[in-house]
């Protein structure tokens, strides 16, 4: 029975309380990273004080939790709501519905959202989802709905012992995580393209607009997504929460810059992409028009024929050379002519 209770958690996406993972940092300890279930988060949760005055004595470097949910477990929001404390908005932020990166001070904790990619990641713009953080000097929340990658790197960075000294270096760690698998997806993408455009220069044209038109949505989608963070984290640690130490405030904005850099290459990728697309529009509009210039020549080398041919075809007295013994190939060398003089416009104006 408790074998059944166990595979029906991990199928689901975490234990009875809905958490995918759970980790006390404790630098002091023998174990500096100790992986904890719900029932030991809320024993530790509720034995800490109110009040954060220690925790900003010493800039926040001193034991503190990470606990990873899964939004679409029904008792998570609940197990939050009761044991958490977190702040107002963290819940406000998870039902309004707006996906754009930001991250926001509210009272005296951090509120982050962060859009990424999902696990079973193929290079479609749908495959992004949401994640959202609340960071305080003592507690770390990440709630999804969604497997995704750069949140599932860190748990695996932790189980090999990776320890962050404190909560913000946490979300440091998770924020270049999420850098490296943008890294990955550009690389990956860079791939793409480079195949297509050696189809192109082959003339295999296929249906590569279509490929690139979803590469290009999704390097779209993926920037507007993430384009606003610099900029949100670099406001707010122009005025971080008292428990950030200085250190920390500094790996965030190094992380930025990886943002950043990363932005710069998606935007040089989406030129790139526009370029290769006019490219065989163009191939594809001279193809057309090389077609087109046949249709056309086939017709006005028709054309004389058809005229002669509704001409004499008419049941009406007075047809000339009707009588004529060789009347057929006087007639034959009129068309003849006719169409040699309209082949030799038609090349002309070609060349």
């Amino acid at each position: 029975m408790s074998a059944f209770h166990d595979l029906a958690a991990q199928s689901y996406g975490g234990d009875e309380a809905g958490l995918i993972c759970g980790y006390l940092f404790d630098a002091a300890a023998p174990e500096p990273a100790r992986a904890i279930d719900s029932a030991q988060a809320a024993a530790w949760l509720g034995a800490q004080p109110e009040d954060t005055a220690d925790n900003a004595a010493d800039g926040g470097n001193g034991a503190y939790v990470w606990l990873h949910f899964n939004l679409s477990h029904a008792q998570a929001e609940r197990w939050l709501v009761r044991h958490a404390k977190l702040s107002d908005t963290f819940y406000e932020t998870l039902h309004d519905g707006l996906p754009s990166t930001r991250i926001e001070r509210a009272d005296d904790s951090l509120i982050a959202v962060i859009n990424d990619v999902h696990f079973e990641f193929s290079f479609e713009p749908s495959d992004i989802s949401t994640l959202w953080i609340s960071v305080g000097p003592r507690l770390v929340v990440t709630a999804r709905t969604k497997p995704l990658r750069s949140v599932d790197a860190l748990r695996t960075a932790v189980k090999a012992g990776d320890a962050p000294r404190s909560s913000t270096e946490l979300l440091e760690h998770l924020l270049r995580a999420q850098a490296d698998v943008l890294v990955k997806i550009v690389r990956g993408v860079t791939s793409r393209i480079d195949h297509i455009e050696d189809e192109l220069l082959a003339g295999r044209l296929d249906h590569k607009r279509a490929r690139l038109g979803v590469l290009r949505r999704l390097l779209v989608r993926l920037q507007r997504l993430l384009a606003p963070e610099p900029a949100a984290l670099f406001r707010l640690l122009q005025g971080p929460p008292s428990w950030m130490s200085e250190p920390d405030a500094q790996e965030l904005r190094g992380s930025t810059e990886e943002f950043s850099v990363v932005l710069r290459d998606m935007q040089a990728l989406q030129e790139r992409i526009k370029l290769l697309q006019e490219e065989i529009a163009a191939n594809v509009n001279e193809d057309n028009n090389r077609s087109l210039f046949v249709l056309t020549v086939v017709t006005v080398l028709a054309l004389p024929i058809n005229i002669l041919a509704g001409l004499f075809g008419m049941n009406v007295g007075g047809i000339p050379l009707a009588e004529h013994k060789h009347g057929f190939w006087i007639v034959v060398a009129i068309v003849a002519s006719f169409t040699a003089v309209a082949a030799w416009a038609a090349f002309r104006k070609k060349r």
